[in-house]
């Protein structure tokens, strides 16, 4: 068995690893993970052939070739190597988890960031116990800055993520009603996700803090913390996107809904603390255009789609009802999907969302997925994809402007062919 200095000898030749054979970097070291229906051993000897310097398997009956490297367990190997590493190479880290919002700060810190240093964040939403890994791996000694996106659905996640890449700032960006089947409720999400203030409090580390959130500002009491200085930014208003002003210049920003100002006052509030000029912090922000079905405006030759299919939660579905309803646009339809691991929560936040859409006066309300299929509303509700499809090419919509949201599992960017 090799052991993780050794390995790590190996790795810093080229700084290059991989889980997926699909996309080998030549001279990688490819992890053999397994997951529920396949295991990465059995792909070990296509890797090396596929340009990989070595390949690290965690059962004998693999080892084929010399380039093997027999481990106990790869995904723990890939674990261990990653925190070896993010301890040698002692840059600044930046944590990062939330309910909601964490990609798209994410991304908002970067962008500022970047204006100034060299900086490597997690790529997409690669947060988990493998994703971190794989970010911090990412980094080489030239990375000024590494910015770590975690994500959880139970508890304890975050401290073992917090572990793995010992930030030495956090930043929390909100608390929500996400993952509630996991986390066991409300109050466990916030258990959950403070655990990275947790982390931060007990190796002395420092926060960034959203001074308008009371429950973050009582978790933080006793830890070293930066608020955001709501004086200097301010919310200006929609337009149907984000205006607001730093130190009294307006910045026009590409994000839709009142909910992203938090998100980039944390990136405005990060870039000032790291030196970052206003202007490259305004440039930074202005440029931002989010991706990933995550609040993109889509125009087609019939309608004008706000698409966020990317995720949904009972929270992040109230404040995009909410900002839907008072974009100043006429003929307004909404489509909602199902919001999945909501537990024995589940029937009552969907009918719960469902009220507060139709309370909201819009011209159509479609509701998509069992869940909603199940809740009572004077608007029309389809099981499954399928059925919404079917009535969508039926009954085409022309002219309108249509909110589409709902869970990631919902895939409801399929319905952009159809409007």
């Amino acid at each position: 068995m090799m052991d993780i200095p050794k390995l790590y000898e190996l790795y810093k030749t080229h700084y290059l690893v991989t889980t997926d054979t699909r996309a080998i970097p030549t001279n990688s070291l490819f992890f053999a993970l397994k997951g529920d229906k396949f295991n990465g051993n059995s792909f070990a000897a296509q890797a090396l052939s596929l340009g990989a310097r070595f390949a690290i398997i965690d059962e004998k009956a693999y080892q084929t070739d010399k380039r093997m490297i027999l481990v106990a367990d790869a995904l723990q190997t890939l674990q261990d190597l990653a925190n070896y590493h993010r301890k040698q190479l002692q840059l600044p880290i930046i944590g990062l988890t939330g309910s909601n919002g964490k990609t798209t700060t994410k991304e908002l810190i970067h962008a500022v960031l970047q204006q100034k240093f060299k900086t490597v964040a997690t790529k997409g939403n690669l947060n988990n116990h493998i994703g971190v890994p794989l970010t911090l791996l990412s980094m080489t000694p030239d990375t000024a800055l590494g910015i770590v996106e975690m994500g959880a659905n139970h508890q304890q996640e975050i401290a073992f993520l917090s572990s793995i890449c010992e930030p030495d700032f956090g930043y929390i960006t909100n608390f929500g009603k996400a993952h509630l089947e996991g986390f066991g409720g409300v109050e466990g999400v916030i258990k959950g996700k403070s655990e990275l203030f947790d982390f931060i409090r007990a190796n002395h580390k420092m926060v960034f803090v959203n001074p308008s959130d009371a429950i973050q500002m009582t978790k933080t009491s006793d830890i070293s913390r930066i608020l955001f200085d709501m004086e200097s930014i301010q919310f200006v208003g929609m337009n149907p996107y984000l205006q607001l002003s730093l130190d009294g210049k307006n910045i026009q920003t590409q994000l839709m809904g009142d909910y992203n100002f938090p998100n980039i006052a944390a990136a405005i509030t990060i870039g000032l603390y790291f030196g970052v000029p206003i202007a490259a912090i305004s440039k930074a922000i202005e440029g931002y255009v989010p991706q990933n079905n995550r609040s993109q405006i889509v125009k087609t030759t019939h309608n004008t789609l706000i698409l966020d299919a990317y995720n949904a939660n009972p929270s992040s579905m109230k404040v995009a009802l909410e900002n839907f309803a008072v974009l100043n646009e006429s003929q307004k339809v909404v489509i909602l999907g199902d919001m999945f691991e909501l537990g024995e929560d589940s029937a009552h936040e969907h009918q719960a969302i469902a009220d507060l859409a139709a309370s909201l006066n819009f011209e159509s309300i479609f509701l998509v997925g069992k869940n909603f299929h199940g809740v009572s509303i004077n608007h029309a509700t389809f099981s499954d994809f399928e059925s919404l499809q079917a009535q969508l090419t039926k009954q085409p919509l022309h002219q309108k402007t249509i909110l589409i949201k709902g869970s990631r599992g919902m895939k409801l960017e399929r319905l952009l062919e159809f409007l």
